[in-house]
Protein backbone atom coordinates (compact mmCIF):
# COMPACT_ATOMS: atom_id res chain seq x y z
CA UNK A 1 0.00 0.00 0.00
CA UNK A 2 1.68 3.07 -1.02
CA UNK A 3 1.96 6.07 1.82
CA UNK A 4 -0.12 9.22 1.51
CA UNK A 5 2.31 11.71 0.33
CA UNK A 6 2.53 15.58 1.54
CA UNK A 7 4.78 17.29 -0.66
CA UNK A 8 4.85 21.03 0.58
CA UNK A 9 3.16 24.00 -1.46
CA UNK A 10 4.79 25.85 -4.25
CA UNK A 11 5.54 29.23 -2.63
CA UNK A 12 4.16 31.06 -5.83
CA UNK A 13 0.75 29.96 -6.05
CA UNK A 14 -1.08 32.62 -3.85
CA UNK A 15 -3.52 35.25 -4.12
CA UNK A 16 -4.14 37.98 -1.63
CA UNK A 17 -7.71 39.05 -0.91
CA UNK A 18 -9.24 41.68 1.80
CA UNK A 19 -12.79 41.96 3.22
CA UNK A 20 -13.21 38.51 0.85
CA UNK A 21 -12.51 40.05 -2.40
CA UNK A 22 -9.15 39.13 -4.58
CA UNK A 23 -6.97 42.12 -5.06
CA UNK A 24 -4.64 42.97 -8.14
CA UNK A 25 -1.52 39.81 -8.27
CA UNK A 26 1.02 40.21 -6.04
CA UNK A 27 4.45 39.39 -6.89
CA UNK A 28 5.77 38.26 -3.41
CA UNK A 29 4.65 38.77 0.00
CA UNK A 30 6.46 38.91 2.94
CA UNK A 31 6.15 39.18 6.93
CA UNK A 32 3.59 36.87 7.84
CA UNK A 33 5.32 36.85 11.59
CA UNK A 34 4.71 37.44 15.20
CA UNK A 35 7.25 37.74 18.32
CA UNK A 36 6.70 37.94 21.96
CA UNK A 37 8.93 40.09 23.77
CA UNK A 38 10.51 38.04 27.08
CA UNK A 39 10.18 39.91 30.43
CA UNK A 40 13.89 39.33 31.88
CA UNK A 41 13.92 39.01 35.70
CA UNK A 42 15.81 37.57 38.90
CA UNK A 43 14.46 37.27 41.72
CA UNK A 44 16.51 38.32 44.77
CA UNK A 45 16.45 34.74 46.57
CA UNK A 46 17.50 33.04 43.55
CA UNK A 47 21.02 31.04 44.56
CA UNK A 48 21.92 30.98 41.11
CA UNK A 49 22.45 33.91 39.03
CA UNK A 50 19.84 32.77 36.32
CA UNK A 51 17.13 35.31 34.47
CA UNK A 52 14.00 34.06 34.29
CA UNK A 53 11.89 35.08 31.26
CA UNK A 54 7.71 35.29 31.54
CA UNK A 55 6.17 36.20 28.06
CA UNK A 56 5.74 39.73 27.08
CA UNK A 57 3.66 41.44 24.65
CA UNK A 58 2.96 40.14 21.45
CA UNK A 59 3.89 41.82 18.44
CA UNK A 60 2.63 41.34 14.51
CA UNK A 61 5.67 42.14 11.98
CA UNK A 62 4.28 44.60 9.13
CA UNK A 63 3.31 42.40 5.90
CA UNK A 64 4.68 43.28 2.54
CA UNK A 65 3.05 43.58 -0.76
CA UNK A 66 4.52 43.70 -4.10
CA UNK A 67 3.11 43.85 -7.38
CA UNK A 68 3.81 45.14 -10.56
CA UNK A 69 1.95 48.74 -11.26
CA UNK A 70 -1.39 48.22 -13.03
CA UNK A 71 -4.46 50.31 -13.92
CA UNK A 72 -6.11 49.23 -10.87
CA UNK A 73 -6.91 51.78 -8.11
CA UNK A 74 -8.69 49.86 -5.68
CA UNK A 75 -5.22 49.58 -3.18
CA UNK A 76 -4.16 53.20 -4.35
CA UNK A 77 -7.79 54.91 -2.81
CA UNK A 78 -7.51 52.69 0.32
CA UNK A 79 -3.63 54.11 0.80
CA UNK A 80 -4.86 57.97 -0.04
CA UNK A 81 -7.55 57.23 2.69
CA UNK A 82 -5.07 56.76 5.05
CA UNK A 83 -2.81 59.47 4.37
CA UNK A 84 -5.64 61.56 4.55
CA UNK A 85 -6.49 60.78 8.45
CA UNK A 86 -9.37 58.74 7.05
CA UNK A 87 -7.78 55.22 8.34
CA UNK A 88 -9.76 52.21 7.01
CA UNK A 89 -9.20 48.87 8.83
CA UNK A 90 -9.84 45.77 6.91
CA UNK A 91 -9.30 41.85 6.79
CA UNK A 92 -7.20 40.41 4.88
CA UNK A 93 -6.32 37.16 3.70
CA UNK A 94 -3.02 35.07 2.21
CA UNK A 95 -4.30 31.73 0.33
CA UNK A 96 -1.44 29.29 -0.70
CA UNK A 97 -3.12 27.12 -3.29
CA UNK A 98 -2.27 23.89 -4.18
CA UNK A 99 -1.36 22.52 -8.00
CA UNK A 100 -4.90 22.52 -8.99
CA UNK A 101 -5.08 26.41 -7.94
CA UNK A 102 -7.11 25.10 -4.74
CA UNK A 103 -6.86 27.38 -1.45
CA UNK A 104 -5.11 24.31 0.92
CA UNK A 105 -3.80 27.10 3.55
CA UNK A 106 -4.90 30.65 4.28
CA UNK A 107 -3.35 33.31 6.51
CA UNK A 108 -5.74 35.77 8.21
CA UNK A 109 -4.79 39.38 9.31
CA UNK A 110 -6.77 41.44 11.41
CA UNK A 111 -7.87 45.21 11.74
CA UNK A 112 -5.03 45.77 8.63
CA UNK A 113 -4.56 49.16 6.90
CA UNK A 114 -2.02 50.48 5.16
CA UNK A 115 1.14 52.54 6.72
CA UNK A 116 3.99 52.47 4.09
CA UNK A 117 3.81 52.73 0.57
CA UNK A 118 6.94 52.68 -1.97
CA UNK A 119 6.59 53.75 -5.84
CA UNK A 120 8.54 51.86 -8.51
CA UNK A 121 12.29 52.48 -9.18
CA UNK A 122 12.08 53.98 -12.79
CA UNK A 123 15.01 53.46 -15.41
CA UNK A 124 14.62 53.92 -18.84
CA UNK A 125 17.64 51.52 -19.39
CA UNK A 126 15.80 48.52 -18.07
CA UNK A 127 13.08 46.53 -19.39
CA UNK A 128 11.72 45.33 -15.57
CA UNK A 129 8.64 46.03 -14.60
CA UNK A 130 7.88 48.61 -12.19
CA UNK A 131 6.87 47.21 -8.73
CA UNK A 132 5.55 49.43 -5.72
CA UNK A 133 5.65 48.10 -2.37
CA UNK A 134 2.74 48.40 -0.09
CA UNK A 135 3.23 47.74 3.80
CA UNK A 136 -0.07 46.75 6.04
CA UNK A 137 0.02 46.68 9.73
CA UNK A 138 -2.46 45.16 11.61
CA UNK A 139 -3.17 43.52 14.68
CA UNK A 140 -3.91 40.07 14.09
CA UNK A 141 -2.61 36.80 12.42
CA UNK A 142 -4.51 33.58 12.42
CA UNK A 143 -4.06 30.27 10.34
CA UNK A 144 -7.34 29.42 9.42
CA UNK A 145 -8.97 26.42 7.33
Amino acid sequence: MAADRRDPYSAFNFIVEFDGIAVAAFSEVSGLSFEIEPIEYREGSDVLPTVRKLPGLLKYANVTFKRGITGDRAFWEWIIQAMNGAVQRRTGSIVILNESREPVVRYLIREAWPCRYEGPELNAGSNEVAIETIEVCHEGLELVD
